[in-house]
């Protein structure tokens, strides 16, 4: 069975609702890291975090690296929103993995939380707030 690399962002991460999702396929956290500085963040629907490359007004964001079979990321695949894809991330290391990305659709008129660096730190000030 053949491995990747999967970054996530939002509710799949470790204690977020659908990080179950991931253990399901036998997923195992490798580590926190955090994505190359070209990344852009908006909520989604007040439940998610949606991300989208842009290298003129990205930021670097948190994610976390998983361990999974690659057969793990296409279940993981069909169970996210219409709209969130997998594609390669670049890392803060310039390393690249798979991750979930957006499609340009899904952000049109959505409140951007790029500002955040992250979903974990959205929610700590949302809930600060």
């Amino acid at each position: 069975m053949e491995e990747t690399r999967l970054a996530v962002n939002g509710i799949l991460m470790r204690g977020q609702p659908l990080n179950g999702n991931l253990l399901s396929v036998g997923a195992k956290f490798v580590r926190e890291d955090r994505t190359a500085p070209f990344y852009r963040l908006w909520l989604i629907d007040e439940r998610y975090p949606a991300m989208l490359r842009d290298e003129a007004q990205g930021a670097e964001i948190q994610v976390e690296i998983w361990k999974i079979s690659e057969s793990g990321v296409l279940h993981i695949l069909a169970s996210e929103p219409a709209g969130l894809c997998i594609g390669k991330i670049e890392l803060q290391s310039g390393n690249y993995v798979l991750g979930v990305l957006v499609e340009n659709f899904i952000v049109a008129g959505r409140e951007e939380i790029t500002r955040y660096g992250g979903w974990r730190n959205y929610l700590a000030n949302a809930r600060a707030g």
